[in-house]
């Protein structure tokens, strides 16, 4: 039991565009689809749910979605492709950060605000917890917040994180690094 009676719960924090739906690859690097039709769940997404969940993970998606923020897709259309992802996969949170690049606050990634966020309505144990990401700024958060970050490699042309713990080629090799790792 935690320190108010809660039981500490370990989760897996996924950033969803290249980890759980497909990414629009543009240039060399990932981008959020804008419309209902760009969105796609990527196949291997199912199982690597099922896996972490069947294994007692709490699964929080945290996501920055900064063309909400610019008008460029409305809230109805990323709640439409949100309950997409719910009614599709066992996940248990969507935490979505709409703030623009250009005036990022506390809760968009690399920041660590929504993994904080979650952790306190969830009762998660941050540091036996991780994070699957394909960018940057999604390990640094997990970084920044205590998780171990694996990172699903596209070879995209900008920055690639520091130190991830583990690198993969998708969310299902992701999740069963992750079960292997915390020997589940």
């Amino acid at each position: 039991m935690g320190i108010i009676g809660k039981k500490i719960k370990r989760a897996v924090f996924l950033d969803r565009d290249g980890v759980l739906t497909r990414a629009l690859v543009r240039d060399g690097k990932g981008y959020a689809p804008t419309t209902i039709e760009q969105f796609e769940i990527l196949p291997e997404a199912a199982e690597a749910c099922r896996l972490l969940k069947e294994k007692g993970f709490v699964l929080v998606v945290v996501t920055n979605q900064p063309d909400v923020g610019r008008g460029i897709i409305s809230e109805e259309t990323l709640e439409k492709m949100h309950d997409n992802l719910k009614r599709h996969l066992p996940i248990d949170d969507i935490l979505v950060c709409t703030d623009p690049s250009e005036s990022p606050g506390p809760r968009r990634k690399p920041a660590p605000g929504m993994l904080f966020e979650a952790a306190e309505i969830w009762g998660i144990d941050l540091l036996n917890s991780y994070i699957i990401g394909d960018r940057k700024g999604d390990i640094d958060a997990g970084d920044a917040a205590g998780c171990r970050g694996v990172f699903i490699d596209y070879k995209y042309r900008e920055e690639k994180p520091r130190a991830p713990t583990a690198t993969v080629e998708n969310v299902l090799d992701g999740a069963r690094w992750i079960l292997q790792d915390s020997h589940l």
